[in-house]
């Protein structure tokens, strides 16, 4: 079944253009990511599904529900968590998680079993004013009040930015959890590497989708061979990279170089006689697989 159908949603801010014509389903209880840079349009197509924000052009439903003409309904179940931290600063804990429940027409103790994974890392500070967490707690005390009235459909728009790196992986664990409760799930994130955590992924950029399908499809969707290549001189190696007629596209990546070549399957053996002519030391030329980073980049140098 279909949890969510988005048609032709188109969005602009004056001039700007922040989506165009976006099309796709979510599939009932799966774990969704919307994958794209900042700028991209997560936020406005979130914001659209989630009632906050009216299309210019096309349609949107939730559980069938258009999220236009049936706002009110929507809003009763889906759980969302926005971008920017927006609960109550100076209500502690246990009244923010009270105060939601109450405006839902439920209780903490109601729907205590669903949130109890996620609420039993930070109810023993739950007298603790919520301005007063960390990041991580934060996070873990919105995604608890999104989900006190037992949504159908939960929408977290960009959940992990600024959190450290625990924090992530003890959330995406969470959200597995809830998927396995049956709980729709609809994410959006900067963070190339959550990808691999979804069922299925969209790849957005500049407002439009490039790409959809699961993690394992858009890596086999890769046309090219991909190699990692390293010197001693890394900002000397990406200008030669550039301008080297066997390259088609050099993008930095950590410690070193992605690189996907003209040529055939000794092009490898061509670059690196090409780095040893301009000079370069310490040279390291490996094949890897493609990550779903090197998909988007790739994907980008098309739209291009």
């Amino acid at each position: 079944m279909t949890a969510v159908e988005i048609r032709n949603i188109s969005k602009s801010y004056e001039e700007i253009k922040a989506l165009d014509d976006i099309s796709f389903d979510v599939n009932q209880g799966e774990i969704f990511g919307l994958i794209g840079p900042d700028g991209s349009g997560k936020t406005s197509l979130f914001r659209i599904l989630t009632t906050l924000l009216l299309p210019n052009t096309g349609t949107a439903t939730i559980m069938g529900y258009d999220v236009v003409s049936d706002f009110k309904k929507i809003r009763q179940i889906i759980g969302y968590m926005p971008g920017r931290f927006s609960l109550y600063q100076d209500l502690t804990i246990e009244e923010n998680m009270s105060f939601y429940a109450t405006v839902f027409g439920t209780t903490i103790n109601e729907n205590y079993d669903l949130v109890k994974d996620i609420y039993q890392h930070i109810e023993p500070f739950r007298t603790r004013r919520a301005g007063k967490l960390s990041g991580g707690m934060k996070q873990k005390l919105a995604l608890s009040c999104a989900l006190i009235h037992k949504p159908e459909v939960l929408m977290l728009d960009e959940p992990t930015t600024g959190v450290d790196a625990v924090s992530r992986k003890e959330f995406w664990d969470m959200l597995l959890g809830l998927k396995e409760k049956g709980i729709t799930i609809m994410v959006s994130t900067p963070y190339m590497d959550e990808a691999g955590k979804c069922d299925r992924v969209g790849l957005i950029q500049e407002g439009r989708m490039m790409s959809i399908d699961t993690p394992g499809m858009i890596r086999e969707s890769f046309e090219f061979e991909l190699y990692a290549v390293r010197s001693d001189d890394m900002y000397r190696l990406i200008k030669d990279l550039e301008s080297s007629s066997l390259v088609r596209s050099v993008f930095l990546f950590g410690h070193y170089v992605h690189v996907t070549l003209q040529a055939g399957d000794k092009a490898d053996k061509g670059l690196l006689n090409f780095l040893e002519n301009r000079d370069h030391r310490n040279i390291t030329i490996k094949k890897i697989p493609p990550e779903i980073e090197d998909c988007f980049m790739e994907l980008m140098t098309k739209e291009n």
